[in-house]
């Protein structure tokens, strides 16, 4: 573990939280195909997300820094673009809530955990799964087609188990202390 700030996987992983103007700008401002055009923005940002770690574990760069502003990214951008998508009416404001609430609660249990511990938890694998999940959900309202409408409900229901699951699991490293991986 190194303690250098400025790496390229860093970078990319706060670039992330500037993605979120232009997603914004697109899903808000109407002009031709704005939808498909915050589609691609999207896309970007899981690019960067699936990048930056990458490039952190090829090239070495592997912070406790990056630890923080990975999920940190994650969180402001879904945040972000969940209130967005709930200002439009594409997705119920419960919804917006309970993604909003466990996104909250994940990282004040991380900010416990390391302050008590001193250990900088990462993101688990149901963390993941759950927040593809909630990226999915958000990727086919943003599209707002009537043909997706089924599977948009599938996706935001799948998306409150596998995040009941998750948030479990995350409680299970707080409360217990299972599960913290302090090697990666």
């Amino acid at each position: 573990m190194t303690y250098r700030y400025l790496t390229v996987s860093n970078f990319i992983s706060a670039s992330r939280i500037i993605i979120v103007i232009p997603m914004g700008y697109c899903l808000l401002t109407e002009f031709p195909h704005h939808r498909l055009w915050t589609v691609g923005v999207i896309l970007v940002a899981v690019a960067t997300d699936f990048l930056d770690g990458f490039l952190a574990r090829k090239l070495h760069q592997v912070t406790d820094i990056g630890k923080i502003i990975d999920p940190l990214a994650d969180k402001i951008g879904i945040g972000a673009y969940a209130i967005l998508l709930a200002m439009t009416g594409d997705v119920p404001l419960w919804f917006v809530m309970f993604v909003l609430l466990r996104d909250l609660l994940i990282f004040s249990g991380g900010l416990y955990i390391h302050r008590n511990k001193k250990i900088i938890p990462q993101s688990n694998w149901p963390g993941k799964i759950s927040v593809s999940c909630v990226a999915v959900t958000f990727f086919l309202a943003t599209l707002r087609m009537d043909a997706l409408n089924h599977l948009l409900t599938y996706s935001l229901w799948g998306s409150v188990v596998l995040m009941v699951w998750s948030s479990w699991s995350y409680a299970q490293r707080l409360f217990i202390g299972r599960n913290i991986d302090i090697t990666k």
